[in-house]
């Protein structure tokens, strides 16, 4: 799972730390899976390659927003200053993921990292584009949305038709990456998940699953195919 590294206080300490809410950990763990997390470092080709090699899944999470540079564009006024160190190591970490094969499934920032990386475009300020701030309330308030899944994909055959969603984003997908399909929108019309057709789970959703953690369903989800890819990979 990878991480936040930025300036962090605890006790008499004010350093800068690699740190990543409990919540997110914990969903893979109550899933029956082993949670490693994956701070944001120095970064070529094939240390991400050695780092996934020892993986069987991946878990690319919340945070800032991903560089517009990445997409082709301009910053918006309202779009985060680039964090360029954790834009490397998670594209990187999702370049390898997706030659491997390894499971991967995206979290908010995480689904729209999964959408650069191949090639998409974000809508920078969500606002702009339908005249609200439901998705983001602010100050640490999660806003909710009953996102519909879109039939015969893998995400709808995970969580059926309909799902309430603990949201908190500014940005959302605009054009799709390559190869990605919409799996869920919202009523907005906004994207709100995707995926990768094909045996390798990659799932990107918009939305906070480890806010509700009484439904493990994408974590479950995420833990069984990992162990499939390593049972796999050992054969």
């Amino acid at each position: 799972m990878t991480t936040y590294l930025q300036q962090a206080q605890t006790g008499v300490w004010d350093v800068r730390a690699s740190f990543l809410p409990q919540i997110y950990f914990e969903g893979v763990t109550r899933a029956g899976g082993i949670a490693l997390l994956l701070p944001p470092q120095s970064v070529d080709r094939d240390i991400a390659d050695r780092v996934l090699d020892r993986l069987d899944g991946l878990v690319i999470t919340g945070g800032p927003d991903v560089d517009p540079a990445r997409y082709g564009q301009q910053p918006h006024p309202a779009t985060n200053e680039p964090d360029s160190g954790r834009d490397a190591w998670e594209f990187a970490l999702l370049e390898s993921a997706l030659q491997h094969g390894t499971p991967v499934l995206g979290v908010c920032r995480g689904a729209q990292v999964l959408n650069a990386a191949l090639g998409g475009t974000l809508h920078q300020h969500l606002p702009d584009v339908i005249g609200s701030t439901h998705h983001q309330k602010g100050n640490a308030v999660f806003g909710t949305s009953t996102v519909r899944t879109v039939p015969n994909t893998r995400l709808a055959a995970l969580i059926g038709d309909s799902s309430d969603a603990q949201c908190y984003h500014h940005q959302a997908i605009d054009l799709l990456g390559d190869g990605l399909v919409v799996s869920a929108r919202d009523a907005d019309g906004v994207i709100e998940a995707v995926e990768l057709p094909g045996e390798a789970f990659v799932v990107g959703v918009q939305w906070h699953p480890e806010e509700t953690l009484d439904d493990l369903r994408l974590f479950a989800a995420l833990v069984d195919a990992a162990g499939t890819y390593a049972t796999e990979r050992v054969s």
